[in-house]
């Protein structure tokens, strides 16, 4: 992982010096509020329904076992409101009343405090910690080269990359070097401070896009020419939101060391152009969409400016690159190159035929690696009883043991709102197996429905029309045999609370949208969308299956629909495959009579 330089270290404390200084003239009233909050903003903190939420930048997903444990020190110590707070809170939640299944069940939404929570940025959250101890966290967050510099605010976000950079099989080269870059160009820009609206940026540099590159403002492919020279294929233009778009392919080819010189052109015209009248169509994505070929031109005119009057500066000399490569450093580990594909081989299989929970874990959670020693594990935050994507402080501080002792200290968070192990022996697997299923982390659910995405949801957050977490617990709850996983096979189901679509709903397989109609709870369900990974193949938004549904009709929803499925899939077909073959009119029809008769609707 990216090995801090001083100048790192010191600007990183210099920025938690500088927000504690902006926090103390708010708080003494010589700061007034409107200017104190796009300072907080871009320094990660938010104001959300019942407290103010940290986001914490985690550039690539890439964490140490220190950094994890002082994320475990800020959910044990931090995310603790005061008592009064929380039980206004809680009492607010109580008038919402649970979800209510057909089952007879029902599943509350209790609030909880004391964890970490997994974007599906690989950043991470907290939900409730103080706003006066906020300056503390900053400190700590900086003893180990962590902050929440532009992780809100209209400005150049977090750099997002496949969770297996630098390890991955079908790697075409380490994306994480080049994001390394941009990341220090984009930091503090001072003319991409205040854009129009947020700006993401995702880098692959992998065959398979497992970072939803065309779902970002801009996405980023390393590929090769015809020559062999290494580059970029530049998107520009994707999104999600109330308008899901597909990233625009605007170059096949850019030379690597071009990268920063023509990402300049394309905010700049982005900021020139971008609409500032109306929130919802100041995202890159409208004015793409809008201008078509216009915008292309006005890149290129600009992109071609900056080469001619100052581009020497920011065109990437090859040292430089050698130089921002070198602070990656991979572990040295003791391994016997020999031994990978006879002595482990046969030790694994044995071991997988003998316990068949190990075998699954072995299939759905271990992944292959550039090194045939090593595999890349994933461990599964998703179980019942508890969020997707949250993680307790005591299950921070045992990830961080788990990382020391087979990952050479390392744990990347995933797209998928998990932990991923990227460091692990071959010869490791059985005693990783058993210590992560002691505890709670060896579910072999990767990539199967109960692997779901799921935002935060009106539990927490100001802008959702609805709960998130009750539906998420609903539809784990109806699933836990892991036969009945297994057989259903690899799907992608995303759940958002709202038309912000930070569950990524509209490139699930199945995706599930909260909706308010006269102040209810009401969800969407769509089907069919992707995320550009190999399973679903290219990017697509799902399409919705008709009008909206009660939360307790939704688990009724998605086990028709499966039912569907089942009914209708061919030996071995997958759910997507077989949803494109067969088409959205049987799903309807299951997705419609699974509809509850009007006087029997749950409330």
């Amino acid at each position: 992982m990216y090995q801090y330089t001083e100048f790192d270290r010191e600007f990183v404390q210099a920025r938690a010096n500088q927000y504690r200084d902006q926090l103390s003239r708010w708080q003494a009233g010589k700061l007034p509020e409107d200017e104190f909050r796009p300072l907080r903003l871009q320094n990660g903190w938010y104001v959300q329904r019942y407290a103010p939420m940290l986001r914490v930048a985690v550039p690539y997903g890439e964490l140490s076992s220190a950094q994890v444990r002082v994320l475990a020190k800020i959910a044990r110590e931090y995310d603790q409101p005061n008592a009064a707070l929380f039980n206004d809170a809680q009492a607010k939640q109580d008038k919402l009343g649970p979800v209510n299944l057909k089952s007879g069940l029902s599943v509350s939404s209790k609030l909880t405090t004391g964890y970490a929570h997994f974007t599906t940025r690989q950043n991470v959250q907290y939900n409730w910690i103080p706003l006066d101890k906020s300056a503390d966290v900053m400190d700590l967050l900086a003893s180990v080269n962590m902050h929440g510099i532009q992780t809100s605010g209209n400005c150049i976000r977090n750099i997002t990359s496949d969770e297996r950079a630098g390890i991955a099989v079908d790697e075409i080269a380490d994306p994480r070097p080049f994001g390394e870059i941009l990341r220090q160009w984009s930091t503090l820009h001072p003319e991409f401070a205040f854009l129009p609206r947020k700006f993401k940026i995702a880098i692959s540099g992998a065959r398979e896009d497992r970072a939803a590159t065309a779902w970002h403002d801009v996405g980023l492919h390393l590929v090769r020419n015809a020559e062999g020279e290494l580059g970029f294929k530049v998107l520009v233009g994707g999104g999600m939101g109330r308008t899901p778009v597909i990233g625009t392919v605007i170059r096949e080819f850019l030379p690597w060391n071009q990268i920063m010189n023509y990402l300049e052109a394309v905010v700049r015209v982005y900021n020139r152009y971008g609409r500032r009248d109306n929130i919802y169509k100041a995202r890159i994505k409208i004015l793409v969409k809008a201008e078509g070929q216009r915008y292309i031109d006005e890149v290129e005119a600009e992109y071609k400016q900056i080469l001619e009057h100052d581009g020497a500066p920011h065109t990437i000399p090859q040292e430089e690159l050698d130089r921002v490569t070198a602070s990656f450093v991979p572990p040295t580990l003791n391994c016997d190159r020999k031994s990978a594909d006879v002595k482990i081989a046969n030790i694994l299989r044995a071991a997988a035929e003998d316990d068949i929970e190990f075998g699954r874990w072995l299939q759905r959670n271990v992944a292959p690696h550039q090194n045939p020693d090593l595999r890349a594990v994933t461990l599964s935050f998703k179980r019942l009883g508890q969020a997707p994507g949250d993680a307790t402080a005591d299950q921070l501080d045992i990830a961080a043991d788990l990382a020391d002792q087979f990952s050479a200290g390392e744990v990347r968070v995933t797209h998928d709102q998990n932990l991923l192990l990227p460091w692990v022996r071959c010869d490791e697997l059985p005693e990783l197996w058993r210590a992560a299923r002691k505890a709670g982390f060896a579910k072999p659910n990767v990539r199967l429905l109960t692997d779901m995405i799921a935002c935060p949801g009106g539990d927490f957050c100001s802008l959702a029309n609805a709960r998130s977490i009750p539906i998420a617990e609903a539809i784990t709850e109806r699933y836990q045999d892991m036969d009945e996983l297994h057989d259903l096979g690899e799907i992608d189901l995303h759940i958002s609370g709202c038309i912000n679509s930070c569950g990524h709903h509209h490139s699930g397989h199945i995706g599930i949208l909260g909706v308010d109609k006269d102040g209810l709870e009401w969800y969407q369900v769509s089907l069919g969308g992707s995320d550009g990974s190999a399973l679903s193949g290219a990017s697509v938004p799902g399409k919705v299956v008709g009008p909206s549904f009660t939360g307790a009709e939704v688990p009724e929803v998605i086990e028709a629909v499966l039912d569907t499925y089942r009914q209708l899939r061919e030996d071995g077909e997958t759910f997507i495959a077989t949803l494109r073959r067969i088409g959205m009119e049987p799903y309807k029809a299951a997705a419609k009579a699974a509809r509850f008769a009007p006087n029997t609707v749950a409330h």
